[in-house]
């Protein structure tokens, strides 16, 4: 699947991306409207804050993910450091527009209250706020300054120190391994998620009747490639392929090998592209069969502080 190009914006302006469509037409929700808008011809102007929005529809942007933005940048590169997104998210679930990075670390995504959108791009645009900001200061279901508890554990904002190739395409979830210290802790891993076929996958061909429903066992696309040494949340998202839908990406990381449990960081790619939670190897299978079958949401994995998380009994 490949993605029309954006438009380069107008110096000042801010695209705001329409996602979803039904029968070719534009969905914008309610947007417009929540976030105190006029309309001054082609563009969108923010209230008192003088931010203007451009919006933007083309059917080729349908069900465009957050992370693949970036890589539709004209080549003059991003007018703005960030651009908006008017997904399914904000039509159908009331959720605020969706903030996609497109400097520091391209592709992550956060959530911003519909009606603070001119408040905060100003402060973005103005420098008195930076993208990293925004990611500290997220609650579990990745809204800025959300009332949803504050995650457990953060998502790093740690920036990039080199390229990372682009991830293999798959409709289910890809296992990366990101810490290459320990070679017999990844195939100790390995062997807990019961071992690699000839395919480079885990999880597949085990008996259904052998199967705890309980802990579900992770099916996934395995990645062991030094190319990903290091490899952060945040830089994810940008690197999925558009051609399948990718569940999720799960990362075996130097805590995975540290840490009791080997616990896996997992990375949402549609929410909120690239915030993060951490699971006990145990439960990630369960996640992504969850998800996969739409049982239950990213969010309802991120461990929040001064909680007991439920899979910890």
């Amino acid at each position: 699947m490949s993605f029309p190009e954006l438009p380069q914006p107008a110096p000042g302006e801010v695209l705001l991306v329409c996602t979803c469509y039904e029968d070719g037409k534009a969905l914008w929700g309610g947007l417009p409207d929540q976030i105190g808008s006029r309309r001054e011809g082609d563009v969108l102007v923010l209230g008192g804050s003088g931010v203007r929005l451009r919006p933007v529809e083309d059917r080729g942007w349908d069900h465009l993910r957050g992370g693949n933005v970036p890589a539709l940048v004209p080549d003059g590169g991003p007018g703005t450091p960030v651009a908006v997104l008017a997904d399914v998210s904000v039509v159908y679930g009331g959720d605020g527009p969706l903030l996609i990075d497109l400097t520091a670390i391209p592709g992550r995504g956060v959530r911003v209250p519909s009606d603070r959108l001119g408040e905060i791009l100003t402060a973005l645009l103005g420098g008195a706020l930076a993208f990293d900001d925004l990611v500290r200061d997220t609650d579990k279901y990745g809204m800025y300054q959300g009332d949803g508890g504050r995650p457990a554990l953060r998502t790093p904002t740690v920036p990039p120190h080199r390229p990372f190739p682009a991830l293999p395409s798959t409709a289910s979830a890809l296992l990366v391994r990101t810490s290459f210290d320990d070679e017999q802790a990844w195939l100790a891993l390995l062997e807990e998620v019961g071992g690699v076929d000839e395919d480079g996958w885990v999880g597949t061909g085990l008996d259904p009747d052998e199967i705890d429903v309980e802990h579900y066992p992770l099916e996934a696309l395995v990645v062991d490639d030094p190319a990903f040494a290091g490899l952060g949340p945040g830089h994810v998202p940008a690197l999925v392929p558009p051609e399948e839908h990718t569940t999720l990406v799960v990362l075996a990381d130097a805590r995975t090998f540290a840490e009791p449990g080997r616990p896996l960081t997992v990375v949402d790619l549609y929410d909120t592209p690239g915030q993060s939670t951490v699971l006990p190897c145990r439960e990630v299978g369960s996640m992504v069969c969850n998800l996969e079958i739409g049982n239950m949401d990213f969010h309802e994995f991120v461990a929040v502080e001064g909680v007991r998380p439920w899979w910890n009994g």
